[in-house]
């Protein structure tokens, strides 16, 4: 399956499936899991990344385990709109991704993302060791909730 949009994505929801959000860092990946009732979004791991197919295929069983219908990437546009080596390179993954498993996938704009989960975890003062370990997990599911947000409208 190719990449879908959000409004053709929202056409094929099936009752009681999850989705799952990722935020692709160079290092790391976050992993974020919505409820069945697709209304929350909560962080669930930060995968280190090692080669591909190693990292497929944890995101493949996460995705078996859950039921997960579709996958909502985090699209690292700069600032200004523009795409950059980010984009590139997350769009690489995808189609990677894609010929390893099929399914539905969206992209979803994820700037500042982890700025976000950073302030709010320096509001709660979580340690800089905490925060470094949570930041992933936590970008993606801003991420995934953004999404969940606009199926609302």
């Amino acid at each position: 399956m190719p990449l879908i949009t959000p409004s053709q994505l929202k056409e094929q929801l099936q009752p009681q499936k999850r989705l799952i959000g990722l935020d692709l860092g160079e290092k790391t990946i976050g992993l974020a899991l919505s409820d069945k009732g697709l209304m929350v979004a909560t962080p669930y791991k930060t995968i280190q990344r090692v080669k591909f197919k190693p990292d497929a295929r944890q995101i493949v069983a996460f995705i078996q385990e859950y039921e997960v219908q579709a996958l909502i990437m985090g699209w690292p546009l700069n600032m200004d709109g523009s795409e950059g080596p980010r984009c590139q390179s997350t769009r690489q993954f995808v189609q990677n991704f894609l010929s390893f498993h099929d399914m539905p996938i969206i992209f979803w704009d994820e700037r500042l993302s982890t700025k976000a989960m950073d302030d709010v975890m320096l509001s709660f003062d979580v340690s800089r060791k905490k925060r470094a370990d949570a930041i992933d997990k936590a970008a993606a599911s801003f991420i995934l909730q953004g999404f969940l947000e606009s199926l609302r409208f």
